[in-house]
């Protein structure tokens, strides 16, 4: 590669990594994205970075779209891109960042993937019968009933919880508190995990879930516990925290109906993005109707004409 293009590569990355501003894996896709459009900048006949202007980097991203690449995995090669223009405007080596005037590709709209509420009451079911279990069944309930996200449930500490008035005070993304109302039955799970807790807990440890070594469970462990849980019930589904999240929003827009209410549940700071939420309860509604509206499939025989 010419070194022209090649040596900047070198000194962003090297800096990241000295820094630790981006994880090892994340270093490892910046570099392969950089080389690619190097090697196409080179192609074009670039003396160097400064000579890539947006035109030439759609160009780029339209070709990476034709080989079939997808949506997201462009929109990641695009933001490594403005970060690297980023040290490149610091250092002096560019004059501008040509990813800022382009836009990230749309990917189709996927939506998340929930539980009714029958299979999720089976889910929910089976008995805590050892500690381990007892761990499981408070961290579902927990996860069902308030919809928190893995970090957010991971970050409890004991006094986030108030069993008296029903409630858990949450962080959630960019640092924002908002109270989450906790239903009877996480309640209840939450009760029996406390002597649990107690006989596990580390001197000084706050959080409210702790592993057998006495200290605040980690996200992993919260993800592999919820997997092991699905397969030893035969629950059918992958279970992993969003599902739980997903269902509990679901489920309670189809009774609701309050987006607004909804949107302040989960801790979105933007309605669009609880939105997706109607496209799941129109699903439902569909499904309904295509089952009980008299005039939703045609009849099955003629004679079925005479009896309306």
């Amino acid at each position: 590669m010419n070194p022209s293009f090649a040596d900047p590569i070198e000194r962003f990355l090297s800096e990241l990594t000295r820094t630790g501003e981006r994880a090892a894996k994340t270093v490892l896709t910046y570099r392969q994205t950089l080389t690619a459009l190097a090697t196409f900048a080179d192609a074009q006949g670039l003396a160097d970075w400064n000579g890539l202007d947006s035109e030439g980097l759609r160009q780029w991203l339209a070709s990476r779209s034709r080989s079939g690449i997808g949506a997201r995995t462009l929109a990641r090669d695009l933001s490594a891109i403005r970060s690297f223009y980023r040290y490149l405007l610091r250092h002096k080596a560019a004059t501008r960042n040509p990813g800022t005037l382009v836009r990230p590709p749309k990917g189709p709209r996927r939506l998340p993937q929930t539980l009714d509420v029958d299979r999720m009451g089976e889910a929910l079911g089976h008995p805590a019968e050892t500690p381990d279990r007892v761990l499981d069944q408070a961290i579902l309930e927990l996860f069902y009933s308030s919809a928190l996200r893995l970090g957010e449930l991971v970050a409890l500490d004991v006094e986030d919880l108030d069993f008296d008035a029903g409630l858990v005070r949450v962080t959630g993304k960019g640092s924002r508190e908002r109270l989450v109302p906790v239903g009877s039955r996480a309640l209840m799970a939450l009760r029996a995990w406390q002597p649990v807790r107690a006989g596990w807990v580390a001197p000084g440890e706050s959080a409210l879930f702790v592993t057998q070594r006495g200290t605040r469970i980690a996200h992993r462990t919260v993800q592999a516990r919820l997997s092991r849980f699905g397969v030893r019930e035969g629950v059918g589904v992958h279970l992993h925290p969003h599902l739980f999240r997903h269902s509990c929003a679901s489920h309670l827009l189809e009774s609701s109906g309050d987006l607004r209410g909804l949107q302040e549940f989960l801790g979105h700071q933007h309605l669009t993005t609880t939105q997706v939420y109607t496209h799941l309860d129109f699903q439902h509604l569909a499904s309904v109707y295509d089952r009980a509206h008299p005039r939703a499939h045609r009849r099955s025989s003629p004679s079925s004409k005479g009896n309306r």
